[in-house]
């Protein structure tokens, strides 16, 4: 009787921590290092889709990728500075400022090339259960 509750236990164990590690690759897969979420809900009257709000942060020298969302992403610059898409001159996006990008419209592929951080506050209204950043077009 003890051995069967004790494999019952292990099988336990052993399938939540393959659901966790199956959940983490997946975030990885479709999210970005330089996101942190701070919150996550329900759109209420809305079956199927889902607000989240985030703090990004990109270091000079890096890239914002390019992707589009399922759904709306508004955001707010919390610190300006310059970037550079390829091909273009570069840019100064002032803090301050308000981005707005449309379902499935690509957008990003900018790099930091100023001195400063570029910090946004981002709220996403995206279909629930998709990937957040998804550039697979």
């Amino acid at each position: 009787m003890k051995k069967i509750a004790a494999s019952r236990l292990l099988t336990g164990v052993v399938l939540f921590g393959l659901g966790l590690a199956t959940g983490l690759i997946a975030q990885t897969n479709t999210d970005i290092p330089q996101r942190v979420e701070q919150k996550r809900t329900d759109l209420s009257g809305a079956p199927g889709m889902e607000v989240i709000a985030s703090l990004v942060e990109y270091k000079p020298g890096e890239t914002l990728p390019l992707h589009f969302h399922h759904g709306v992403e508004t955001a707010y610059v919390i610190q300006g500075t310059t970037v550079q898409a390829p091909g273009n001159e570069p840019r100064v996006v002032p803090t301050g400022t308000t981005i707005l990008n449309l379902r499935e419209v690509k957008h990003g592929g900018a790099q930091v090339v100023g001195d400063t951080p570029f910090k946004l506050f981002t709220v996403h209204v995206v279909d629930k259960g998709k990937p957040l950043y998804d550039s697979s077009r």
